[in-house]
């Protein structure tokens, strides 16, 4: 009951707070549906009740806040339906649809007491933000930057970023190491949470780690293991997508999940359903890289073989042309030679016939004074003569002497050591000059002259084609 001190009616403050109290019970008797945001859901995990902090805001300012509880049975409930409906546990930062009743305690205040909470309303809420950034990517002219990068042929440096203890993680390690192929790739993690409401900031610390060394890597991967849906609203944050867009290195997800994918996964260079997918599909690279090598391998073989039994051809044909035109050039010069020869001796014994005549014609007509001037005249014309005589001589002999010269150089041109220079080479068999491979057998030893030095190897045989090792 109230007082009356100096003519003034007080009342206690328990009475005004019962009278709270029993005004807002009689007011409110009913459960209403209050949409809000989940500032803080305040779980405490001893007990299992939660208390969480409800707000609203109007153009980024806090318009209204109230606690409000929620006791162990009803989150555990409400929790459950959350995670078969958004594959998101009840969290902080998310708008809420909740059925409520009010109450006033004198000792604690006003309060909500959450009893329900509509999981679809929120599903809506993140998926109107999903569309919200992805629209806004796309006005930013970001969307599509990471997809038009050039992801290296054969991305051989790998930088991760995962949970080291994901079991994601492990099967990706495994696959890359343990390929039957054998191929070595190289690869680098960068621990980050994959998901809850810390994956946001940490994987965007990592990935700003990874831009200041991005000349060590060709390539990123965002592994999360679980093979689950839950935990993905992340993914769908404006600022980790804008960060994978605006990434210098192509951006590869795994991120285990069935669902629609997320922003960060259409923004990135490539996305596969699961860890163990994305590093199938790295691994394909290098098959098919290998199939094209073995291809060009078995062709490059095929026609090094055919060159090889088409350049032989050619300098089996040289050496015949070769001894053919030797032995025809020798005896044309020899010929020749003899022919020159012949007719020296022929104009020589010519010459000396007449000279011999005409000084004895001379010594018989000349008795007379003039006897001595005539015969220093005949002598003088028969050294003329045999000026004549040897200036004569010598022409026809160093003709002779060039075409011999010139036939020595052809000869030299075409023998075998000059054409083995020019890259040609010369295969014996048992000390026999190898014209065709149709009497050859396998593992017979061959003998290949080549202008420095000798190889020897031994014949094996595909289909249809004989290659040397």
């Amino acid at each position: 009951m109230p007082e009356t001190i100096r003519d003034k009616t007080v009342f206690s403050l328990t009475e005004v707070a019962r009278s709270i109290r029993k005004t807002i019970a009689e007011r409110y008797r009913s459960a209403y549906w209050v949409k809000a945001e989940l500032n803080k859901l305040n779980l405490y995990s001893h007990s299992g009740h939660c208390y969480p902090e409800l707000m609203e805001k109007e153009k980024g300012k806090v318009t209204s806040q109230m606690r409000s509880t929620l006791w162990k049975e009803d989150y555990q409930a409400i929790n459950k339906r959350f995670l078969e409906v958004l594959k998101e546990p009840l969290r902080d930062g998310i708008k809420i649809l909740f059925l409520a009743r009010l109450s006033f305690d004198p000792v604690h205040g006003l309060s909500l007491r959450i009893i329900d909470i509509d999981p679809s309303y929120t599903l809506g809420d993140l998926e109107r933000e999903k569309q919200d950034c992805i629209d806004r990517l796309i006005r930013e002219n970001i969307f599509d930057l990471n997809k038009q990068l050039s992801l290296p042929l054969l991305p051989r440096r790998i930088a991760v970023i995962s949970v080291e203890t994901s079991k994601g993680y492990a099967d990706f390690i495994r696959l890359v190491d343990q390929n039957l192929k054998g191929y070595r790739l190289f690869h680098h993690l960068f621990p980050a949470f994959l998901q809850g409401e810390k994956a946001v900031g940490s994987i965007i610390r990592q990935l700003t780690a990874i831009r200041k060394v991005k000349q060590h890597f060709d390539m990123v991967a965002i592994i999360r293991g679980g093979g689950d849906d839950i935990g993905l609203s992340c993914y769908n944050s404006y600022e980790l997508a804008k960060e994978v867009a605006l990434f210098p290195l192509p951006v590869l997800t795994g991120i285990g999940h069935a669902t629609n994918e997320t922003v960060v996964e259409l923004v990135a260079f490539a996305n596969e359903i699961t860890p163990t997918r994305l590093a199938e599909s790295l691994l394909e690279r290098f098959n098919d890289f290998a199939f094209t090598v073995r291809g060009s391998q078995e062709k490059i073989t095929m026609h090094a073989g055919q060159r090889l039994r088409h350049e032989q051809q050619l300098l089996d044909r040289n050496v015949l042309r070769f001894q053919s035109n030797t032995f025809r050039i020798v005896s044309n010069h020899r010929r020749r030679l003899k022919e020159f020869t012949r007719m020296l001796i022929h104009q020589t014994r010519s010459i000396t016939r007449n000279i011999k005549k005409y000084i004895l014609q001379q010594q018989s007509q000349m008795l007379s004074r003039q006897t001595t001037a005539t015969i220093r005249q005949h002598h003088l014309h028969i050294g003329n003569l045999g000026e004549t005589l040897a200036i004569k001589s010598i022409s026809l002999l160093g003709q002779a002497a060039q075409e011999m010269e010139d036939a020595e150089a052809t000869i030299g041109h075409l023998h075998p050591d000059n054409v083995l220079k020019r890259g040609y080479s010369i295969t014996h068999h048992r000390g026999v000059v190898l014209k065709s491979s149709s009497r050859l057998k396998e593992g017979d030893v061959l003998e290949t002259t080549l202008f420095e030095g000798k190889v020897q190897s031994k014949t094996i045989f595909t289909v249809k084609t004989k290659h040397h090792e």
